[in-house]
């Protein structure tokens, strides 16, 4: 029998009894062992397999077509992409994408933040309406404004006083109809973020800045840009790594057809799933996971230099 003797518990002899049942090692294979095993069969597993199919000869078609056991090529699909004009123009066009939807959602959501730092009447309910976006489906989204930029009957043609223009399916304007919808959509994030370094900045600087008679361009270019830079880097590291992979929201925008815009998710979709090239549409997406570490291992550089 035992009992409780303090903040220990000691057995009927007196003895203590070292029994903490949140670090008991059972406890923690029971949790953690389980999530481990999951993340490494349902993450670690594919990223290993698609990275050995990328120097393989394979097609996950039917058997009866290409095989089942991947034949090996070593560097031929890397070649093979290095050596595809086409392929630089989708570099090309998914970087001008990611510079203007991201660009756009850094400089809007800051100024929104901005906004919204000042209290005045109604600022709840515009706050929920500005965060609504971001909690949509980018499918969904994208299949409402292409609705919305009909040029038959959709609102958005009217509302901006243009004529019947067609910005889903025109290859000359259906990639800034991507930018504007992607803008709409994760604006918030952008807003939600610079808010939160917002309201840690030290009111006292501002009051000291004021007792100097500094103007607004000092108290934001000294005070206000510095505190939130951090914040600022993490909202764009996330936006840029999103950007970059971008896929649902296209697809309910414009679709895959002749003229969809040459993005390289896209490509890696109708590599892989369309024309079933498995071992080629892999070296592509690892050709984007090396340029997505590269652009933000140089992000968290910066933010680690932010830090200090």
């Amino acid at each position: 029998m035992q009992k409780k003797k303090g903040p220990l518990l000691v057995d009927a002899r007196g003895n203590q009894v070292n029994f903490n049942p949140m670090r008991d090692v059972n406890l923690v294979r029971l949790f953690v062992f389980p999530t481990i095993i999951l993340l490494i069969v349902i993450n670690i597993f594919p990223l290993l397999w698609s990275l050995v199919l990328s120097f393989t000869d394979y097609s996950a078609r039917l058997q009866t077509e290409w095989g089942v056991n991947p034949e090996w090529e070593g560097t031929k699909n890397y070649v093979a992409l290095f050596t595809n004009p086409d392929i630089w123009l989708k570099f090309i066009t998914t970087g001008k994408y990611v510079l203007m939807s991201v660009g756009g959602e850094m400089i809007l959501g800051f100024g929104l933040a901005l906004l919204l730092q000042t209290k005045f009447a109604g600022r709840g309910i515009i706050y929920v309406l500005l965060v609504l976006p971001m909690t949509m489906s980018p499918v969904i989204v994208g299949l409402m404004w292409k609705l919305f930029m009909d040029p038959n009957w959709g609102m958005f043609n009217f509302m901006l006083g243009l004529g019947r223009i067609d910005w889903a399916q025109d290859p000359a304007r259906n990639l800034y109809a991507i930018v504007i919808v992607d803008i709409w959509m994760w604006t918030p994030f952008v807003m939600l973020l610079s808010m939160a370094g917002l309201s840690a900045v030290p009111q006292y600087l501002y009051e000291a800045a004021e007792v100097d008679r500094a103007s607004w361009w000092f108290k934001f270019s000294r005070i206000t840009l510095p505190m939130t830079y951090p914040l600022l880097l993490i909202a764009l590291i996330f936006r840029v790594m999103d950007a970059f992979k971008i896929f649902d929201l296209p697809m309910g925008l414009v679709g895959r057809g002749s003229g969809a815009p040459p993005l390289l998710s896209m490509e890696v979709y109708s590599q892989t799933f369309m024309t079933w090239r498995t071992s080629y549409g892999s070296a592509l997406g690892y050709i984007m996971l090396i340029v997505i570490i590269a652009i933000t291992s140089v992000l968290i550089k910066y933010l680690n230099k932010a830090k200090h």
